[in-house]
């Protein structure tokens, strides 16, 4: 059997047997790659869309081994050294199982890709995970880092597979890493220069069972913090962030970086009135700080897109990066689609689209950017509770439209907690659902209101995906407008 831990881009894995499953984005970008630095590679999904039968047609074309359908990963071939998962496989699949009564090494796509960065040029990996604003604050590190003059490309979780990134001919001076707590159960080796953890709060409870469910979900965002090297970055109004920066193991000389909303105390960034400013990485810190730049040089002064632009600038700051080019960095970000994004206003009422904020926590951020509001929700839960966040918001609610499968959930929650604020229930699951869900929001708000999706719930119940749902309230807005 080879050694596994000697091994990099710059050995041979000719003789490495290695099982993929899954052959989605990440399982087809480890198959490609192992593929390419000569190992022997078997690839076991249980289903595929006509597009992965695709790539599934080209991973046999390049020399490997695919076979998909019902069953097809649960027998692990005899002669295995090491199985990469896709993040989103739980570790009681029927392969994962197998491999690890073998003893056999678990790898994500993410620990592949550790082990093959160019040994000449590694780059530097800012890392962040945490329950929400993943992706918005690796984009806006990102932007930032371009601005610096850096090579950096965003990747991980938020689209282009990390082990891509680290292959490409031309070597980046950094990578913006976008990462879950999916993708952190399986990476075991991972050094990040820096790393952040935004917030951790309810999600993925059916992935993460059982009464211990809530605690594994948070030492998997944990993960992140290990052998970091220079900065871990963590959310002062979050004390589980905190409470993993000081259970990390890391190199020594590592510091601990808080960002919050509120005055920055020394080794902090936070907002000085409507400044955001650097108390970390400024050398006379206990009396000064460094202007990074203005809330109104965001793109939204919502308070998680206030916090998501601290956190990157702390990741930026820490490997050099000068405040003037964070602050133009900041000024040129647009936040993707479904992202707090302003649809219309009409009759005087703001409507407003964020899909994205697919569970409880991320709709309570987006709620309380806006007073008065009607809240739009619903959709598939995933084992989450919304009694804190209805707690936490009910002030601020005109009514609520509710849809989706578990709609009663949130009903419940706002019977026990909030039983004055109107609600709407919708049923059915045909395609004019939104523009009935929208006429409903309509008939509850008054000039001056803002109309909120924030579903607190996956999509996929009623659409593919969060997208397709944030365009399917948009169109039904703008034919409320163009009546």
């Amino acid at each position: 059997m080879p050694d596994l831990g000697r091994l990099d881009r710059s050995t041979p894995w000719s003789g490495v047997r290695a099982v993929v499953v899954g052959i989605g984005v990440s399982g087809f970008a480890a198959a490609d790659n192992l593929l390419h630095v000569g190992a022997s590679v078997t690839v076991v999904a249980e289903s595929a869309t006509p597009e992965q039968q695709e790539k599934a047609e080209l991973l046999e074309v390049l020399g490997a081994t695919v076979r998909i359908g019902a069953g097809a990963s649960a027998a692990l071939p005899d002669d295995v050294d090491v199985l990469v998962t896709s993040p989103g496989v739980p570790p009681t699949a029927p392969a994962l199982v197998a491999a690890y009564a073998r003893g056999l090494p678990v790898w994500g796509e993410v620990e592949l890709a550790w082990r093959l960065r160019d040994p000449e040029h590694p780059g530097r990996w800012l890392c962040v995970t945490g329950t929400n604003g993943k992706t918005t604050t690796v984009q806006m590190l990102d932007g930032i880092l371009r601005t610096a003059g850096l090579r950096s490309v965003a990747c991980g979780n938020v689209g282009l597979p990390i082990v891509e990134a680290v292959m490409d001919p031309e070597p980046y001076a950094v990578y913006a890493v976008e990462l879950s707590s999916f993708q952190l159960h399986y990476t075991h080796t991972m050094a990040a220069e820096s790393a952040a953890v935004l917030n951790v709060a309810q999600d993925h409870l059916d992935w993460y069972t059982g009464p211990q469910g809530m605690a594994d979900y948070a030492a998997d965002k944990g993960r992140i913090y290990e052998r970091v090297r220079t900065a871990c970055v963590y959310n002062v109004a979050d004390p589980v962030t905190e409470q993993l920066v000081r259970d990390a193991d890391v190199v020594e000389g590592a510091r601990a970086i808080g960002f919050t909303l509120g005055t920055p105390g020394v080794g902090m960034v936070g907002l000085v009135d409507d400044v955001l400013a650097d108390r970390a990485f400024v050398e006379e810190r206990a009396g000064t700080a460094a202007e990074l730049c203005t809330v109104a040089d965001l793109a939204s002064d919502a308070p998680h897109f206030v916090a998501n632009a601290l956190a990157a600038s702390a990741l930026a700051r820490s490997v050099g990066v000068p405040a003037t080019a964070v602050r133009d960095g900041l000024r040129a970000f647009k936040p993707d689609g479904h992202r707090i994004a302003e649809v219309a206003i009409v009759d005087g009422v703001r409507w407003v689209d964020d899909s994205k904020a697919t569970n409880p926590h991320a709709a309570k951020s987006s709620l309380q950017a806006y007073d008065p509001v009607v809240w739009v929700a619903g959709g598939l839960a995933k084992g989450a509770s919304f009694d804190d966040l209805v707690t936490g918001v009910r002030e601020r609610l005109r009514g609520v439209v509710l849809l989706g499968r578990d709609r009663d959930l949130i009903a419940d929650a706002l019977a026990r907690h909030a039983p004055d604020v109107r609600v709407i229930a919708v049923e059915g699951g045909d395609t004019s659902v939104m523009d009935r869900v929208v006429g409903a929001a309509a008939g509850l708000a008054q000039p001056g209101d803002t109309v909120l999706l924030a579903p607190g719930c996956a999509s996929m119940d009623m659409f593919a995906n969060y997208g397709a749902r944030g365009d399917a309230f948009a169109e039904s807005v703008l034919r409320l407008r163009d009546r």
